[in-house]
């Protein structure tokens, strides 16, 4: 265990479709990069919440309206409970935290630990037990409290389990910033002593992703752990974690190259790097993928980063191995929904969290003009949770839902929506469809995720310049961009007029034209979607940039 030399602490870690302990792109992005780590054989240990109700299950009912139920799952079925207990004081009285321990193992044997925090114990009040019992849920009080596990928790059970010569802490996100204060009690409340230790990655510009807490909430749940200064370190007028991580790490990053301009607008004090984010690449690349990359490029899976070899593999392999996994997908959609949907037609897919800044039904801003353009021709399937208490979002799936029985209905244009998108609905869509789609309000993206996987499937981007697709889009060449280029670095909102109108018109004058007339074009632009985005945008690169800039002890001055 002494070899261990970073902690990753992640509020959320997709690891498995049967460890349902994650909402979407935040824990996608840690369970790829903590098998990176595995495969890199990495000196890593991973912290999360165990979940026991996972997130949730969704379901559709016959108008669209979401239906949330718990997920029931067994974590002795994948993870070991260890024997070990810590005891934290919350709201003036101990609760208790056990740990279960799953095992990532890397292509090499490599294993990753990651431990899975747990309150429901006998020992616990009732309303303790149920801090780490679903993902996202309840009001301010829950989700400080699952913070404070998170954070507390986690640093005092990695001591507890010896893993004592730790020289940095990774916190993926603000939620596991509470951590800082367990350091400072043990380094005698030094703040430059903790900043040695600690590191951050910011994932949203927007605000709301930032935890806030009044202070006399803080004062009542964590009171005991809570410094002289808190006020100086994560902010006067309320507890901001993101200020806090800030406040507290040598080293500081968003997760992709605008991120890191908006994170340094919205927090100008600080000195905010930017590390692009990726995906798994074997994890994420589809089974016929897997055995093309295997004949042509055999050490893809160890170094993914030789896919910029892809342009050696045969078109007609290529165009064989889409139609395999498009043929899959267009199975589960008829199984789903009755629809059905043809080979030979394009068809293009979104799948997101349903907030609104993500536009999720911007395509159907003018459905007169959209079904002149694609009737016959394009075949859409959407896909994509609201968080339960988020109406507006809900309405999003309700509008998209109820147009899509319309169209269908009036044999005008393919539209569904699949319900309950996880890990397994995701990699059956961006390895099936034909163009991946993607409109948010820039620069509200600060990433995204889900582009990525589809280009390990020769599934190119039709997509808003925001978030990583900025780096990867070379117009006509790796896919497709929507709107003007992303030259705003604060929360403006955009014309969606102008977005409409450059998705409409390259769809009717680039993409089906190309697709229809043009398949040298087509095939090259699936080649590049492989040998350009998927050879860089994945995890193994960005866990190296980790390694070497933000798990340094000396590392370089971001101005």
């Amino acid at each position: 265990m002494s070899k261990i030399e970073t902690a990753y602490f992640s509020m959320e870690i997709a690891l498995r479709n049967d460890i349902p302990t994650f909402s979407g792109g935040l824990g996608v992005l840690a369970g790829d990069t903590i098998k990176s780590f595995a495969d890199l054989e990495a000196p890593v240990v991973a912290v999360t919440l165990i979940y026991n109700n996972g997130y949730f299950a969704q379901k559709l009912d016959a108008h669209g309206t979401q239906l949330e139920s718990l997920v029931n799952w067994d974590p002795q079925r994948t993870m070991r409970l260890l024997p070990q207990k810590l005891e934290l004081c919350l709201d003036n009285h101990s609760v208790w935290v056990q740990a279960w321990l799953y095992e990532q193992k890397g292509v090499t044997g490599h294993i990753v630990p990651v431990i899975f925090l747990d309150t429901n114990l006998m020992e616990n009040y009732p309303e303790d037990r149920v801090i780490t019992q679903q993902l996202y849920s309840g009001d301010s009080s829950m989700r400080i409290h699952q913070e404070a596990v998170l954070g507390l928790g986690g640093a005092k059970m990695l001591d507890l389990l010896g893993y004592r010569d730790l020289k940095t802490y990774h916190m993926n996100e603000g939620h596991a910033a509470f951590l800082t204060l367990e350091l400072l009690a043990r380094l005698d409340w030094q703040d430059a002593a903790v900043r040695r230790h600690c590191v951050f990655t910011t994932h949203t510009p927007v605000p709301a992703g930032h935890d806030e807490f009044d202070y006399a909430l803080v004062q009542r749940v964590m009171g005991t752990y809570t410094p002289w200064h808190i006020k100086d370190i994560a902010g006067r007028d309320r507890l901001n974690m993101t200020v806090l991580a800030l406040h507290m790490s040598r080293y500081a990053n968003g997760v992709a190259q605008k991120h890191g301009e908006v994170s340094r607008r919205m927090f100008p004090d600080f000195a905010i790097d930017a590390i692009t984010n990726g995906v798994h690449s074997v994890t994420w690349t589809a089974p016929a993928f897997q055995a093309l990359y295997d004949k042509y490029i055999p050490e893809w899976r160890r170094e993914p980063e030789r896919l910029a070899e892809a342009a050696k593999i045969p078109d007609a392999e290529i165009q064989a191995a889409h139609l395999t996994e498009k043929n899959k997908l267009l199975a589960y959609i008829k199984e789903e929904t009755g629809a059905e949907y043809k080979p030979d037609i394009l068809t293009i897919g979104f799948a997101r969290r349903a907030a609104t800044y993500k536009r999720g039904d911007l395509l159907f801003t003018d459905i007169e003009k959209l079904v002149r353009i694609c009737g016959g021709k394009v075949q859409f399937v959407f896909a994509g949770k609201a968080h339960p208490q988020d109406a507006p979002g809900k309405e999003v799936i309700r509008r998209i839902f109820t147009l899509a029985q319309k169209l269908r209905l009036e044999n005008k244009l393919q539209v569904v929506f699949l319900a309950n998108y996880d890990m397994r609905l995701g990699a059956l869509l961006t390895a099936g469809v034909d163009v991946w789609l993607n409109n948010p309000i820039r620069p509200r993206e600060a990433s995204g995720t889900s582009g990525m996987k589809a280009v390990h499937n020769a599934v190119p981007n039709f997509s808003v310049l925001d978030g990583w697709w900025i780096e990867g889009c070379v117009e006509n060449v790796t896919g497709w961009a929507i709107g003007p280029q992303a030259v705003e670095n604060v929360l403006v909102e955009n014309s969606n007029d102008e977005d409409v109108r450059d998705l409409y018109a390259k769809l009717e004058e680039v993409l089906l034209p190309t697709y229809y007339n043009d398949k040298a074009k087509w095939q090259a632009v699936m080649k590049n979607a492989i040998a350009q985005n998927a050879s860089f945008f994945n995890t193994h690169r960005m866990c190296k940039e980790y390694l070497q800039k933000s798990y340094r002890t000396d590392p370089v001055t971001v101005g």
